[in-house]
C-alpha cells in the first residue's frame, strides 16, 4: 500500500491534530492524478469556478451533502484557512468533510 498520503498529513494536522490518516488516505486517492499538478493540488476561496468544482464533484457527489449544507461547509472551511495563501486541496477536503459532520463517509 503506498504511503503516499503521508506527505500531506503535515498539512492536514495543521488544522485537525488528531486527523485520521485512513480518512487522507482516502481524499489522496480519490483526488489521485489531480495532485501531481501544483495548481491541481490547491484550492482557491477566491475562484468561484474552482468553489463550484468541489461543491459538485466531491460535496455533492463523494459526501452527498446538499448545496446549501456544503456551501456552509466550504464557508467554514475557507474561513478556517484563510491565513493560507495556499490552500492544500487535501486539507481543504479534510476540513469540509470533518466540518460538514461527513468524514465517516470517507472512511
Amino acid at each position: 500500500m503506498s504511503d503516499r498520503h503521508l506527505k500531506y498529513m503535515d498539512g492536514v494536522k495543521k488544522y485537525i491534530s488528531d486527523a485520521d490518516e485512513e480518512v487522507v488516505r482516502k481524499i489522496v486517492n480519490y483526488c489521485g492524478i489531480a495532485l501531481q499538478s501544483k495548481d491541481a493540488s490547491l484550492v482557491s476561496c477566491s475562484d468561484p469556478a474552482e468553489l463550484d468544482r468541489v461543491r459538485v464533484g466531491f460535496c455533492t457527489k463523494k459526501l452527498e451533502l446538499s448545496a446549501s449544507d456544503a456551501d456552509a461547509a466550504i464557508a467554514a472551511t475557507c474561513e478556517a484557512m484563510k491565513g493560507d495563501r495556499q490552500k492544500s486541496r487535501v486539507a481543504f477536503y479534510y476540513l469540509v468533510a470533518e466540518k460538514s459532520g461527513t468524514l465517516s463517509k470517507l472512511v
